[in-house]
């Protein structure tokens, strides 16, 4: 059986692939071929190319991967809910395409709102995640997810709409509780909502969960307080990702014409150090095999 890394990104050169004016660092070359090459000889063929903030609501590069892949890829894109028509997200589906990403996180140099959320999402104070989550979920196609990235309190704050949704709710990060323990106020509302049936986590970047506020920017062991209260909550709804090829802190970058090296991880010490974390043989094999495919639809 395949495993599954569901969370990675990959880049292309700049002049073929465009990254944005306003992104919050800048992306070298990160190609398919060298993800495999990491990924494959630990029995890992199954992945989830998630779309990356620099390139906002253009998915031309993570498609390309999906078609490359040829069937042993899955993609969560970004779009514009006011613009996309039905016959693209039918066009993105039959090429491996099941999530839509809200991004809450990256923050973009020069202030106004996040654009990989998408240009035409609704960005109220008070309920950004809530009015973007239901104009996205309004649009999903059928056995498509909703994934989002946002820090524990914007989560904790949105929290009756991700509950009350009709689409499957993917969270990124362990939910990137920064300093907040599965104890503090937020923490609980965040277990409590993975109690619910189509409440997901990902099990990835251990060193952007923690990095607010700073921890080790290279760490690559799993935060164990929130790791074990999420398998003791919902193991059959956790999927793990290494977050490769590990983009730059955006406090650590100049998102200018130079790209901003990657974080120097080792791809096999990310699998190591999660492996070890976990350990028991029947609940690795559910989060790294059986869980992916029944979310993303692998065979």
């Amino acid at each position: 059986m395949s495993a599954c890394d569901c969370h990675v990104h990959v880049f292309g050169p700049r002049d073929r692939y465009p990254q944005r004016d306003s992104r919050a660092y800048t992306a070298g070359v990160a190609p398919l071929a060298t993800l495999q090459a990491h990924a494959n000889p630990l029995g890992i063929t199954r992945f989830v190319i998630v779309q990356a903030s620099v390139h906002g609501a253009d998915n031309s590069c993570l498609v390309d991967t999906l078609d490359a892949l040829d069937g042993n890829g899955r993609g969560v894109v970004v779009v514009d809910p006011w613009v996309i028509t039905p016959r693209e997200l039918d066009d993105m589906h039959s090429r491996g395409v099941r999530g839509l990403r809200i991004n809450l996180y990256s923050d973009y140099k020069g202030g106004g709102p996040n654009p990989s959320t998408s240009a035409g999402l609704p960005q109220a104070k008070s309920n950004g995640l809530q009015a973007s989550f239901e104009a996205l979920a309004d649009i999903a196609p059928e056995g498509w997810h909703v994934e989002v990235i946002a820090p524990l309190r914007v989560l904790a704050e949105a929290a009756p709409a991700l509950a009350a949704s009709r689409v499957p709710v993917v969270i990124d990060h362990y939910g990137l509780p920064g300093s907040d323990t599965p104890q503090s106020d937020d923490g609980r509302v965040l277990v409590d909502l993975m109690r619910l049936p189509h409440v997901w986590m990902k099990l990835s970047g251990p060193y952007r969960a923690m990095e607010r506020p700073a921890s080790d920017p290279l760490s690559t062991t799993p935060p164990s307080a929130w790791l074990k209260a999420f398998t003791e909550t919902a193991p059959e709804r956790l999927l793990w990702g290494s977050d490769w090829p590990h983009t730059p802190a955006h406090a650590d970058s100049a998102a200018g014409d130079t790209a901003d090296p990657f974080r120097p991880i080792d791809y096999g010490r990310m699998v190591a150090d999660f492996l070890m974390a976990v350990s028991a043989p029947r609940r690795l094999e559910a989060i790294l095999v059986a869980n992916p495919a029944r979310l993303y639809g692998f065979a």
